[in-house]
C-alpha cells in the first residue's frame, strides 16, 4: 500500500508550525511535505526543478492549499492542477485565513474539494484538522493512479 503523504502549501512559518503541530497532536503521523509557494507546489507534484528525481506516480493523498501565496496564488495552483491529467483528481483542501465569499466561490468553481477557514481559536482549528485527517486519509477513496 502506498504511503499517504500530505502536501501542505503554506508560506507563513507560524501557520506551517501550527498545522504540523495539530496534525501531530491528533496522531496524524503521515509524511507531510511542505511547499512554501505555488511554484514549489507545482514542481513537487509534477516532478520538476528541485523535485526532478521524485517519482510522480507517488502523489499525495491530499493537498492542503493556502490561497495567499508568493509567486503564484493558491487559485492559480488549483487551476493548473485541475487542468493537468497527472493531477486533476488530487483531493485539494483550501486551508486559508480568507473568509471572503468570492474566494470560497472561486475555489469551488476551480475544483477545490473542501474549503476550511483557519480559525483563530486553537481548539476549533485542532478539531477541524483532526476531522480532515480522519476523512481524507482514512475514509475517502481516491482513484488509483
Amino acid at each position: 500500500m502506498a504511503r499517504k503523504t500530505i502536501l501542505l502549501v503554506e508560506d507563513n512559518p507560524d501557520d506551517e508550525a501550527l498545522t504540523l503541530g495539530v496534525l501531530k497532536k491528533n496522531n496524524i503521523l503521515n509524511e507531510v511535505v511542505v511547499a512554501h509557494d505555488g511554484l514549489e507546489a507545482l514542481d513537487y507534484l509534477w516532478g520538476q526543478g528541485a523535485y526532478a528525481d521524485r517519482d510522480v506516480r507517488d502523489q499525495p493523498q491530499v493537498v492542503l492549499l493556502d490561497l495567499k501565496l508568493p509567486k503564484m496564488s493558491g487559485l492559480e495552483v488549483l487551476q493548473r492542477l485541475h487542468a493537468d491529467e497527472r493531477t486533476k483528481h488530487l483531493p485539494i483542501i483550501i486551508l486559508t485565513s480568507s473568509s471572503e465569499e468570492q474566494d470560497i466561490l472561486r475555489s469551488y468553481e476551480t475544483g477545490a474539494n473542501s474549503y476550511l477557514h483557519k480559525p483563530v481559536d486553537f481548539p476549533e482549528f485542532s478539531e477541524a484538522v483532526r476531522q480532515l485527517g480522519l476523512y481524507w486519509l482514512l475514509v475517502n477513496e481516491s482513484p488509483s493512479r
